[in-house]
């Protein structure tokens, strides 16, 4: 049945749904004007979050799909540092209030490229644009190969608080077959120092269907992984789509995994990590029962947006830099990709957006279904139609990728409550996708659902 399963799902290409909808919808109809007019309105007390995307490295790993750019030298980080400080204030300026900040979320690229001196100015300027409080978390992801002693005492002085070390394999034949060598040994200094330093929860992130990698290597990956006790894990399947990311035209297609060996090595990191008693969180995450997110996933209170699951609840997500995308009660914005075109938006004293997209009252429904599929695995189609005014009909009836899973005993739907089952779970994207709307117009631009 599972082999069977895998044919007919594992190979469909599906979104991530870190927002609904998706980025590929976001259209040029939503420039800094809209953008503009959606801060102005931002009101009340409620905290908000923020993203601050950090868009160099020093190397190219291969598997990436981040944007970012390879830089040698320090001038280019400088010059768009500055700019976006200038972004910051922009931003800034035009909301009504200084609000109270939740969670800040330094992503990259790698945003620890950074001199210590200059994080501490970043964070500084931030600091004087908005309200940080006791309860303010401050998130960076790090590469531990470039990690520093000074850079770690910086996170520390800045109240750091979650560290996300990429580590994704620590076979070295997978390392070099993805450009991206890094020891256990080195990983452990990083992880060890930033504990020293204060920081007190940190994630690993970890990749299968790699090209050479191996079941057995997987499993040999996760216990040493384990064997550093980090408070939490992000597993993610490697998504090769070499034409929209040129490099990784550098990976031998001949060494990745079928859709069988793929998910095999998913089962077993999750099996590894379970047995070393991590809480598997929605799809791809995993913590320890005492983590936040574990007592999120719990509670039900468990969130999804552009960082995978998160105990986030912030309605309003501001992004900063190149690339980055928000969100507001209104929708979604993203800035200018291009660090260059970014920089030119901003140094003209206009605000960086090139391009967004403006929810509707079906787009609020869908997401709402999307997300609880997403972090619970069930949702409950009645009611939360009739919250927003409609009957489930209009989701259930005419759907016949739902009628699809119904058959294949993938979900079961009584009462209104749509249900996935168990042994299946690994297929929540597919479930998911039963309610995108938009799924046809998004062509192969994601990655397989298994």
């Amino acid at each position: 049945m599972k082999r069977s399963i895998l044919e007919r799902y594992g190979d469909a290409r599906l979104p991530r749904y870190t927002s609904y909808p998706t980025a590929p919808r976001f259209s040029a109809s939503i420039g800094a004007g809209t953008y503009g007019d959606w801060l102005s309105q931002i009101e009340g007390d409620d905290p908000i979050s923020l993203y601050v995307h950090i868009p160099f490295c020093r190397s190219m790993c291969w598997y990436c799909g981040c944007h970012t750019t390879i830089t040698l030298k320090d001038q280019p980080i400088l010059d768009y540092l500055d700019v976006l400080k200038r972004e910051i204030s922009l931003v800034a300026d035009a909301m009504p209030r200084k609000p109270e900040i939740a969670t800040i979320h330094f992503g990259g690229g790698t945003p620890t490229i950074m001199e210590p001196n200059e994080f501490l100015d970043l964070d500084f300027h931030l600091r004087s644009r908005f309200a940080f409080v006791e309860k303010t978390e401050l998130a960076v992801e790090i590469d531990p190969r470039t990690l520093t002693d000074e850079m770690i005492s910086a996170l520390g002085r800045a109240g750091v608080t979650r560290a996300s070390l990429g580590v994704q394999s620590f076979d070295p034949k997978v390392q070099k077959a993805i450009n991206r060598i890094q020891t256990p040994k080195q990983t452990r200094a990083a992880t060890e120092g930033l504990r020293a330093a204060g920081v007190g929860s940190i994630n690993f992130d970890l990749i299968y269907g790699l090209p050479h990698q191996t079941v057995a290597s997987a499993i040999e990956t996760a216990e040493t992984a384990i064997s550093m006790r980090p408070d939490r894990f992000a597993v993610f399947g490697y998504a090769h789509v070499p034409t929209f990311k040129k490099h990784q035209r550098l990976i031998d297609e001949a060494a990745l995994a079928d859709a069988a060996g793929r998910h095999a090595q998913a089962e077993v990191i999750a099996a590894t990590l379970l047995d070393a008693g991590y809480r598997q969180i929605g799809l791809d995450h995993f913590a320890l029962p005492g983590d936040s997110l574990s007592i999120a996933a719990k509670t039900g209170s468990l969130h999804r947006n552009f960082q995978g699951y998160t105990t986030d609840a912030c309605e309003t997500l501001i992004g900063f830099g190149a690339s980055a995308i928000g969100r507001s009660a209104h929708g979604y914005v993203q800035n200018e990709v291009a660090i260059g075109r970014y920089a030119q938006s901003v140094a003209t004293g206009q605000l960086a957006t090139a391009k967004g997209y403006r929810l509707t009252a079906d787009d609020r429904l869908r997401a709402e279904i999307i997300e609880q599929v997403m972090c619970d695995f069930s949702v409950d189609l009645a009611a939360i139609c009739r919250s927003h005014g409609v009957s489930a009909d209009t989701i259930v009836n005419g759907n016949p990728q739902l009628r699809r899973l119904l058959a294949d005993e993938i979900v079961t739907l009584e009462n209104g409550v749509l249900l996935l089952r168990g042994e299946e779970r690994f297929l929540v994207r597919a479930v998911a996708a039963c309610f995108d709307a938009y799924l046809a117009q998004a062509g192969r631009t994601h990655s397989k659902a298994a």
